[in-house]
């Protein structure tokens, strides 16, 4: 199982949030990345950059910002927030994004998403952030109607091989993961799972890997220590 560290962008700066709730960020550095260069030289494999300002207003003010880390790291890096559009998705993958992340976009406009699965095949991945089993859009904001499942099982239709999966009740919380929630959406489809929220310790990573998830998203629990990431890259 890969794990990611995650590096959440707001206003410019390193930030993680409660919940998903914008007023209730955490500052963890004002250099996203230095930030980024500090978990890859660690050793890890993949990065997790989440542009927040875009997520929740559909413009992108950090897209300078992800363009610097894809270009000074030497790991892949998948990158959502915002991307809500072809000529977005283009941009990205222009910039040297491994893999973009839709959400909003894949919820709202299925057309666009079969659309970049056809131009882009494994580089696109959906963001599914699920809330009492259903999915949340525009930063988490806002509820649809869409049960999480079933919409996963509908954008594997789409040709997506990878699927990000965070429950939003536990993100930030270092409560641990909706391991529950992770073994159904896992055991409801065919392609890869990374799980994102709650993560708070190596057993945690352990106890979702053995879930059948390809990978976790961790991000305060290596921000505030909880997890040595060098540890854990070796334990898990």
């Amino acid at each position: 199982m890969i794990i990611y560290p995650a590096v959440d962008i707001k206003d410019g700066r390193c930030v993680r949030l409660l919940q998903g709730r914008f007023d209730s960020e955490t500052v963890y550095g004002d250099d996203p990345v230095e930030m980024a260069e500090k978990w890859a030289s660690i050793g890890a494999e993949w990065l997790h950059v989440v542009d927040l300002d875009g997520a929740r207003s559909g413009i992108s003010k950090n897209r300078s910002i992800i363009a610097d880390i894809v270009k000074k790291v030497k790991i892949p890096v998948q990158t959502g927030g915002g991307i809500r559009t072809i000529d977005d998705i283009d941009e990205v993958i222009a910039l040297g994004a491994a893999r973009v992340v839709l959400g909003t976009a894949a919820v709202k406009n299925p057309r666009l998403l079969k659309e970049a699965v056809d131009n882009y095949g494994d580089k696109i991945a959906v963001g599914i952030d699920a809330k009492n089993g259903k999915v949340a859009v525009e930063g988490w904001e806002t509820l649809s109607s869409h049960d999480a499942v079933e919409f996963a099982k509908r954008v594997e239709q789409y040709g997506v091989s990878v699927i990000i999966y965070t429950d939003i009740s536990t993100d930030g919380m270092l409560s641990g993961p909706n391991l529950k929630a992770v073994e159904k959406v896992v055991g409801a489809v065919g392609i890869d799972i990374i799980a994102s929220g709650g993560v708070s310790s190596i057993q945690d990573l352990i106890n979702l890997k053995n879930t059948g998830a390809a990978g976790a998203i961790t991000g305060k629990a290596i921000y505030t220590g909880a997890i040595d990431l060098s540890v854990a890259l070796r334990t898990v």
